[in-house]
């Protein structure tokens, strides 16, 4: 099979690099790629969100199979536009990603259908923001109602905060993502992801991971596109986990029931494990970033398989195997992200990061430059990612191929994963 991945970041480097393991891949793109798909597949200057072009390389390449990596596209509508082409396609079409794309259309979902969440209020004004808060008080969540690359969302402790926050969004800080805003209850409990492969109105779960927002150590400092993450999450008990799977069957059932077209490809869902259950923060219509980096290398069945039979609608055919192992991430971004950042910073060590045993470096922000250096090309550079069998173990392991790593401004987080070993 000829497989087109689109997206260049570190979720599309490990979705690639997962489906090059696979004996049935032919030729394999990716449209735009980074410094790192670069040495296992082939890198095109394509306009991932640009449908046209995407169905033009599809049929001048034989594509067999296209891989939405990114958000953006889907909520453009790229994978019907070259699904309708006749192409087969792992990628929700538009109305599955406003589950992502609209908080509030994603909040009218989960109500509609019972699915466990926060209350809320969807505002379009700030007057009527600003009247809800004072209506509600503090602590509460803000959120850009749109796309805002993960960093939409504002956990304010106080009414400064919170009133700062609205104040932000309808001045324009996340373009027209903050035009709406969702005001939502502060829920309380450790933070958790869980994605699922969807197709005919049904799910196949796959382990839960849990990843790290904030810039600093110790939780603090602001919102990123995540710093770090890791899989299993000790925390979960099994009866969570079950508890889990089965909100996220009966969103996959939902889907069947509320959208014209078949839902067919990844529903990552966001949970906060409270007192009273695990409860819904949020849908993703895509595999989280940097969450995919530790679900891939724990994948043991062929991922080409499970993506395609996804794409065909052929959710029985899959048998999902996954390794024990646990399996840690580490992001090494650019100084000053997820603020302002200098890019073109040469980038030495990966090699020798990479010769430890279960140690993979995904990129993220990388490219070469005119003297075909690698170097940094965004905020978060590279995702070192270590298995191992205890998460001590695959700590020490991630942070000593981080230490073999080195650009220029280098910066991360020592603490991701520490709190898989309190249990």
């Amino acid at each position: 099979m000829n497989v087109l991945v689109l997206g260049g970041g570190g979720r599309e480097h490990a979705l690639t690099w997962a489906i090059a393991k696979s004996s049935r891949v032919g030729e394999l793109y990716a449209a735009p790629g980074n410094g790192g798909t670069a040495s296992i597949a082939q890198n095109v200057p394509l306009d991932a969100e640009d449908a046209d072009a995407v169905i033009g390389f599809s049929r001048d390449h034989d594509i067999d199979l296209v891989v939405v990596g990114p958000e953006a596209p889907l909520v453009k509508g790229v994978a019907e536009r070259v699904r309708e082409a006749g192409i087969a396609v792992f990628g929700p079409d538009a109305q599955g990603a406003q589950l992502e794309g609209s908080k509030s259309f994603s909040k009218e979902f989960m109500i509609a259908h019972d699915l466990p969440t926060a209350r809320y209020k969807k505002c379009t004004s700030e007057q009527e923001a600003m009247e809800y808060l004072h209506e509600v008080g503090a602590p509460i969540v803000v959120k850009a109602d749109g796309l805002a690359a993960g960093k939409g969302v504002i956990v304010a402790d106080c009414m400064e905060d919170a009133e700062e926050a609205v104040r932000d969004c309808f001045a324009g800080d996340f373009g027209e993502a903050g035009s709406i805003v969702v005001i939502e209850e502060m829920l309380e409990g450790p933070e958790c992801s869980m994605l699922a492969f969807l197709a005919g109105g049904k799910a196949l779960c796959m382990p839960c991971a849990q990843d790290h927002k904030r810039a600093y150590d110790g939780d603090r400092g602001p919102n990123t596109g995540g710093m770090g993450v890791y899989s299993p999450v000790p925390c979960v008990t099994a009866e969570v986990e079950e508890r889990m799977q089965q909100i996220m069957q009966q969103a996959a059932a939902a889907t069947a029931e509320d959208f014209d077209t078949p839902y067919q490809g990844v529903l990552y869902g966001g949970f906060m494990l409270t007192a009273e259950g695990p409860k819904l923060l949020e849908f993703n219509a895509r595999f989280g970033d940097p969450e995919t980096q530790v679900i891939m290398p724990r994948m043991e069945s062929d991922a080409l398989d499970v993506f395609s039979a996804v794409a065909d609608n052929r959710l029985g055919d899959i048998d999902l195997r996954w390794s024990d192992k646990c399996a840690v991430c580490v992001v090494l971004a650019s100084e000053g992200y997820p603020g302002s950042y200098e890019k073109g910073k040469v980038i030495l060590g990966i090699e020798e990061a990479e010769s430890l045993e279960d140690v993979t470096v995904f990129h993220a922000g990388t490219a070469f430059n005119a003297d075909e250096e690698l170097v940094t090309n965004g905020g978060r550079v590279l995702n070192v990612v270590a298995l191992a069998d205890t998460f001590e173990e695959a700590r020490e392991r991630a942070y000593e191929a981080c230490d073999k790593i080195n650009f220029e401004g280098k910066q991360m987080r020592f603490d991701i994963a520490l709190r898989a070993l309190e249990g």
